[in-house]
């Protein structure tokens, strides 16, 4: 899988809310990355369907992908955090689906289960009251 560039990559600085004390109020260290899918150049179009497809509701209208990190207290390990999640779902869509061939039972398999059928269905039959026959 090839990383992407990140010349494509558009960051966004942000002070995260939460607990953390003087440090939440003082730095900007939550971290909103934007990524734009439709006019990515280090992508292929099947990779770009199956990524705009399974980004989900962090796609925008336009085809960007935004990835919002707030998880560590600095700025890198936000950032690096941020694109370590976009490479993943990169990785992910970039693996070809495998379509099942949907095939036919053969007739030895219909055979056995009319058969397997039919032999429960006289077991089940033989469980009712005895009749004074």
């Amino acid at each position: 899988m090839s990383r992407i560039p990140e010349e494509e990559l558009e960051f966004r600085f942000f002070r995260a809310g939460g607990p953390g004390g003087q440090n939440v109020n003082k730095v900007s260290t939550a971290v909103q990355m934007r990524f734009d899918v439709k006019n990515s150049p280090s992508l292929t179009e099947p990779v770009k369907a199956r990524l705009m497809k399974l980004a989900g509701s962090r796609l925008t209208l336009d085809g960007v992908i935004v990835i919002s990190a707030v998880r560590f207290r600095t700025q890198e390990r936000n950032k690096a955090d941020a694109i370590e999640r976009l490479e993943a779902l990169v990785a992910e869509a970039s693996i070809k689906p495998v379509y099942r061939v949907p095939t036919r039972p053969t007739r030895a398999s219909k055979e056995r289960r009319l058969k397997a059928k039919s032999s429960r269905s006289s077991i089940k039959s033989g469980r009712g009251k005895a009749s004074l026959d």
